[in-house]
């Protein structure tokens, strides 16, 4: 049975409500569109139910509404059951009178119908029933009302033939339908007997609405038959005439406008509202939509929401890190073979601890989203914001997930779910990176300490975040000019009335996110942990260890050591420890890496060792101040905090080149975390290849900008 509504009827709940939150998700076929599906059993009949993606008509302008129109008209399912929500049917009805013309067994249920009767609404569902050939079955999912007798509707309409609906057209469309009907008719057509199946054939006159709405299924199964010729020869005729008549060379949009207006009448017919229905929304959008406060107003609850995402889900995500801390040195300690040891606290606890340990915050964050969204306040936020992210070849939802990379780019990717247009999509997330996430705070922190005074470092580290998010834009604008310069999205979203969320809705949205993002993120960090792992850890090289053990043993038999104090004997010890693990780290696969790709960074003048702490920076960019720290000879416990270490940055490096170096960080391809969540959610690795060669163009060329701009303005000012 296949599930199908517009956004905001409650589908997820009363998929929720049926199924008593014995749900599967997954992911359609081929792409990255979230599929959720329940069986149940009433009456000792197992019912299977396919919750296709929420849409508002049968296009396939976005995913989610070519995957619902393919699944359609698939025909690989008993029935449809079509939720609508029972206080604004005529915006629903457009896209039930599209799914009647495809000629299949369906249900509707007319959901909310208890908010319908707190607002005055009266629908006559025994007339809709009437007008539209369909059973209708009001109920609601929240209360549960009416549920059982839903169920039992289901059954009785699966058990019996299948009896077309009272689907009526457009007098001009109703002539060219009869048009082709009877020529089906005269022809006798042996092949069409036996469409969709020989079993259940569809009748001449559904043969001839498929035949003329382009259904791609009755051309794939005519296009080896005898009649083929003969019929898409006739069927062109008639849709050109169409054409004609509604000058609209667009098949499609002639019988979408059809149905929209179909469901009109019929809702216009079996219901009356209220003439105050809209006066309750209407007071609240004079508000929330006020065209001087209503973008403060949305401010102010993007802070709650951020503010919330990262004091609440950063208190619970320090204590996952501490718990895989404690897990790892347990295991350390426990553990006698070293590499064995290694692997699995630095490498597999490293890897997979620090992503799960991002799961409180995407809960927050889902949980304001999801609020937002069932509130219909989402609605509106895109709205107030659609004309200036379209004048970057964004869409006014694309502000959600840009706000959330300032947090953390996992969940941002994640938020991208929420566009339609796969172009506007893409290029959102293309640029999501450029907006600084929390990890990156620690590096801009550790140089600005380093090479700016302490009144000015606040101004100065606002300004990396304004500059990302002007960045951000401007090249969401040239994506959209050159790469993704497909058609945009016209902002058509009707404004949901204001109603509570429903708390089982809004947990289930949340519960399903979460269990795909461990499903199919964690896998790919573990592999990539190892990987990582591997990279810092070989090859080994027992000429090193037996020159540190020399050099220990030196130490701690010389007369200076054993007069010197205990504290000067570990400092003089840990000096030796880090000087072991910078030449060790620097013979390994990634420091041979940064060797290599040291002469690449030459115009900035990057060393060896900013080059291998990028390197280390894509695992995690918090890891590049630990790297540097290493590096530097101060240990792994050095922190952006450490005066220390900002004392070595500035002793060896140039002011230009920490400014390059803190662009680049800026803009270079995220965390591998991050990164695999963006393949996942774009759509493969060829994406992960793109984002990769983009986000090096672009942090490349900012930063020897950067470069040569902070050297004139150093010799400038300070020369």
């Amino acid at each position: 049975m296949a599930l199908i509504g517009q956004p905001n009827v409650g589908k997820s709940s009363l998929l929720n409500a049926l199924s008593g939150a014995h749900i599967k998700v997954g992911n359609f076929s081929g792409v990255t569109v979230e599929k959720a599906q329940a069986t149940i059993t009433h009456k000792g009949v197992k019912l299977t139910i396919i919750d296709l993606p929420g849409t508002y008509s049968l296009n396939d302008y976005s995913p989610e509404e070519k995957i619902s129109k393919d699944f359609l008209e698939s025909r690989d399912y008993d029935l449809v059951l079509n939720v609508l929500d029972a206080t604004n049917l005529e915006r629903n009805l457009a896209l039930s009178g599209q799914i009647m013309g495809l000629g299949v067994k369906m249900v509707l249920a007319l959901n909310m119908i208890d908010e319908a009767r707190e607002e005055g609404i009266n629908v006559d569902d025994r007339l809709l029933s009437e007008i539209l050939g369909v059973p209708c079955v009001p109920i609601s999912a929240n209360n549960k009302e009416n549920l059982d007798t839903l169920l039992d509707t289901l059954l009785d309409v699966a058990a019996k033939p299948f009896c077309p609906p009272k689907r009526v057209y457009n007098d001009i469309i109703e002539a060219q339908i009869e048009n082709l009907e009877r020529f089906i008719l005269q022809k006798s057509f042996n092949e069409l007997r036996a469409y969709p199946s020989a079993k259940d054939p569809l009748s001449a006159r559904q043969i001839a609405i498929s035949l003329l709405r382009l259904d791609p299924s009755i051309y794939a199964f005519l296009h080896d038959k005898p009649s083929y010729s003969q019929i898409t020869q006739h069927t062109n005729a008639a849709i050109a005439t169409l054409s004609k008549a509604f000058n609209e060379n667009n098949i499609q949009r002639i019988f979408n406008q059809d149905a929209i207006a179909y469901g009109r009448g019929a809702a216009q017919e079996a219901t009356k509202y209220p003439k105050t229905i809209l006066q309750k929304t209407k007071k609240i959008d004079s508000i929330l939509l006020h065209r001087v406060w209503g973008i403060p107003i949305f401010l102010a609850f993007m802070f709650l929401l951020f503010e919330m995402t990262f004091y609440v889900g950063g208190f619970f995500k320090d204590y996952i890190e501490d718990g895989f801390s404690y897990l790892a040195d347990v295991l350390r300690e426990h553990i006698v073979i070293e590499e064995v040891a290694s692997l699995l606290c630095d490498g597999v606890i490293g890897g997979v601890g620090t992503i799960i340990a991002f799961l409180p915050l995407i809960i927050v964050l889902y949980l304001g989203i999801a609020i937002l969204e069932g509130s219909g306040y989402m609605a509106r936020i895109a709205f107030l914001l659609d004309g200036f992210f379209h004048k970057f070849g964004l869409h006014g939802k694309s502000f959600i997930p840009l706000v959330a990379g300032f947090g953390c780019s996992v969940p941002a990717y994640m938020a991208t779910r929420t566009l339609k247009n796969k172009n506007e999509r893409l290029i959102t997330l293309f640029v999501i990176g450029f907006m600084s996430c929390s990890a990156r705070l620690p590096i801009y922190v550790l140089f600005v300490g380093a090479f700016f005074d302490d009144k000015y470092a606040g101004l100065v580290l606002f300004g990396i975040y304004l500059f990302g998010a002007v960045v951000a834009l401007l090249m969401a604008k040239f994506l959209r000019l050159t790469i993704f310069s497909g058609q945009q999205e016209p902002f058509v979203m009707e404004m949901p009335k204001y109603r509570m969320p429903s708390w089982k809705g809004v947990w289930f949205s949340i519960w399903s996110k979460v269990v795909m993002f461990l499903k199919k993120a964690a896998g790919f960090i573990f592999l990539g942990s190892v990987l990582i792992w591997f990279a810092s850890q070989y090859p080994k090289n027992a000429a090193l260890d037996e020159e540190f053990a020399a050099k220990k043993q030196a130490l701690v038999e010389s007369g200076a050591y054993k007069n010197a104090s205990k504290e000067a004997q570990e400092e003089e010890l840990w000096y030796l420890e880090n000087e072991h693990l910078e030449a060790f780290l620097r013979q390994t696969y990634s420091g041979k890496i940064g060797e290599v790709i040291e002469p690449i960074f030459a115009p900035m003048d990057f060393d060896w060792r900013l080059s291998i702490s990028l390197v280390a920076g894509f695992a995690a960019k918090e890891v590049v101040v630990s790297t540097l720290g290493i590096l530097y000879a101060l240990g792994d416990e050095a922190n952006e905090h450490t005066s220390s270490l900002q004392q070595s940055l500035k002793n060896n490096i140039s002011f230009p080149t920490a400014m390059a170096f803190i662009i680049f960080v800026m803009f270079y391809i995220p965390c591998f975390a991050a990164t695999i969540t963006f393949g996942r959610e774009a759509g493969g690795i060829k994406f992960v290849a793109y984002l990769f060669v983009f986000t090096t163009i672009v942090a490349y060329v900012l930063s020897v900008a950067g470069y040569y701009v902070a050297s004139f303005g150093y010799g400038l000012f300070m020369g």
